[in-house]
C-alpha cells in the first residue's frame, strides 16, 4: 500500500512540474532527461568529476578500442567489454593475450562510474587506475611496461592530433596518467537504466513489469533477503551495497591451502610485487579474494557485490564464472542468506521463477541495444 502512495504521489508531482513547463513555455528535453535523455531513470547523479570534455571522451573510445596496445596487437579492452554483451565477455574466465584465461569473470562496464573501487577485490581505487592496470598485466594487454605503451600511442599522428586536443600535450608529455583519463572520461559514458524496473518503480508505469516480475520484486525486497546487499534506494537503485561479501564460491577448495597461501601473499605484499599480476595468474590467490589487498584475515574469500542491473545479459556469473544461469544463481544466493540468517529460506520453485522474472526485468534498452556513441 505505501508503496502505491508513493508511486501515486510521485506521478502526481510529474504532473504538476509538466504543467508548470508547459505554462511558462519551458523546452521539454530537461523534463525528459530521466527518460532516454541525458540521465537516465533510475540511476543517481554522477558527480562533477564525471563532467569531462568531448575531446577527452572521444580520445577515451579510440584508446578503449585499439588492439595495438597490446603485446601482440589482438587485444583491446573491447576485448573483454564487448557493447554488444553489456560491455563483459560471456566467457566464464576473461582471456587476454595468446588467449590465456586469467582467473575472474569480466564484470560489466555498465554503471562503473558508480563504484567506489574497481575489481572484484577493490584493488585499484578509480577508474583511471583501474583503465591503465590491464595494460601491463601479463594475462591481460601484456605490454612490457607503461613506457611500451606511451611509445605506441607516442607514434601515432592520429593520437598526438587527439592528445592535443583534450589534454593540450605535446607528444612526448603525453603521461600513462592521461591515458587512464581519457578511459574513464569514456567509461563514464556508460550509463544505463531505464529498464522496465525503473519505469515501474521510478515512473509509476504499472504495465512496465508483469504480474511474475512484481511478485519477485516484492519477494527481493521481502522474504529473499535480497535488497540487504543488492540496494534499492527510494530515488535510485545501483543494486549493490558496494562492499565486499564472501558467498564461500570456491574457497572451500583451497581451505587446506589457506596458511601457507595468506603467508606467500603477505611475502608478496612486502616485496612489492604488482598485486593484479598475482591474482589473475595463480588460481589459489585469487580465491582470496579481498584480503589479497588488505591481509586482512576477515576479508579472506570477500568479493565485490556485483550491481544486478543488466544481470540477464551478463551470464555466468560470480568472480570465477562458476554459476552459468540465473536460476543457478538464485539457488545460490538463497543458500547464502540462508546460512546468514541462521535459518533456512524456503521458496517455491514458482516463487524462484518470479525472482528470475524480476532479474530480467532490470535489462536497460541501452544494454540490450547499444548506442552508436558507445561502439
Amino acid at each position: 500500500m505505501q508503496q502505491k502512495i508513493w508511486h501515486r504521489l510521485r506521478r502526481n508531482l510529474r504532473m504538476l512540474s509538466l504543467a508548470g513547463l508547459v505554462a511558462a513555455g519551458s523546452a521539454m528535453p530537461a523534463l525528459l532527461a530521466g527518460e532516454g535523455g541525458t540521465h537516465p531513470s533510475g540511476l543517481p547523479p554522477l558527480s562533477a568529476a564525471s563532467s569531462d570534455n568531448p575531446a577527452r571522451i572521444a580520445l577515451g573510445k579510440t584508446l578503449f578500442y585499439d588492439k595495438r596496445l597490446s603485446g601482440n596487437g589482438q587485444i583491446s579492452c573491447a576485448s573483454c567489454h564487448q557493447p554488444e554483451r553489456a560491455f563483459s565477455d560471456g566467457e566464464a574466465l576473461a582471456k587476454g593475450i595468446g588467449g590465456r584465461n586469467g582467473t575472474r569473470n569480466a564484470p560489466s562496464l555498465l554503471n562503473a562510474a558508480y563504484n567506489a573501487s574497481q575489481f572484484w577485490e577493490g584493488r585499484q581505487p578509480t577508474l583511471e587506475a583501474q583503465a591503465l592496470d590491464p595494460f601491463t598485466n601479463a594475462r591481460e594487454h601484456g605490454l612490457a611496461s607503461e613506457d611500451a605503451l606511451l611509445a605506441i600511442v607516442r607514434a601515432d599522428p592520429a593520437y598526438l592530433a587527439q592528445f592535443r586536443l583534450a589534454f593540450g600535450a605535446a607528444p612526448q608529455s603525453i603521461t600513462a596518467g592521461q591515458i587512464g583519463q581519457a578511459i574513464a572520461s569514456f567509461e563514464r559514458t556508460l550509463i544505463a537504466g531505464n529498464s522496465p524496473f525503473d519505469r515501474y518503480y521510478y515512473r509509476g508505469e504499472q504495465a512496465a513489469l508483469n504480474a511474475s516480475a512484481r511478485r519477485g520484486l516484492a519477494l527481493f525486497q521481502g522474504a529473499a533477503k535480497c535488497t540487504s546487499c543488492h540496494r534499492i534506494e527510494r530515488d535510485s537503485a545501483l543494486f549493490s551495497d558496494d562492499d565486499f561479501h564472501s558467498l564461500s564460491v570456491g574457497l572451500q577448495r583451497i581451505a587446506p591451502q589457506l596458511p601457507a597461501l595468506t603467508t606467500r601473499l603477505v611475502r608478496l605484499r612486502a616485496q612489492a610485487e604488482k598485486l593484479g599480476d598475482h591474482v589473475l595468474s595463480e588460481e589459489d590467490v585469487a580465491e582470496l579474494g579481498r584480503f589479497a589487498l588488505t591481509l586482512k584475515p576477515a576479508d579472506i574469500g570477500k568479493f565485490r557485490t556485483p550491481s544486478l542491473r543488466n544481470v540477464a545479459l551478463t551470464a555466468p556469473y560470480m568472480h570465477d564464472g562458476s554459476v552459468a544461469t540465473l536460476e543457478e544463481a538464485v539457488e545460490l544466493e538463497i543458500y547464502y542468506r540462508s546460512a546468514e540468517a541462521g535459518y533456512p529460506l524456503i521458496l517455491t520453485p514458482a516463487e524462484k521463477q518470479d525472482l528470475v522474472a524480476f532479474l530480467k526485468a532490470l535489462n536497460s534498452p541501452e544494454a540490450s541495444r547499444p548506442p552508436a556513441h558507445w561502439r
